[in-house]
């Protein structure tokens, strides 16, 4: 598994333990996730938003 693919799995499951939207997001090689409320940075480092609430019920 890439790193991408890990970041991109642990960003959805962050955002569904949280149960807000959050942005995965690149910057100088570095991934990170944050709240998106949260997200001030650079619209064009953002590689995906994850909203818990698009997917339907958790069970």
């Amino acid at each position: 598994m890439s790193d991408l693919s890990l970041a991109q799995n642990h960003a959805f499951d962050f955002a569904r333990t949280l149960m807000v939207p959050v942005t995965l997001f690149e910057i100088d090689g570095e991934i990170g996730v944050m709240p998106s409320a949260e997200y001030d940075g650079d619209e064009d480092a953002i590689i995906n938003g994850y909203d818990p609430f698009a997917y339907g019920s958790a069970h």
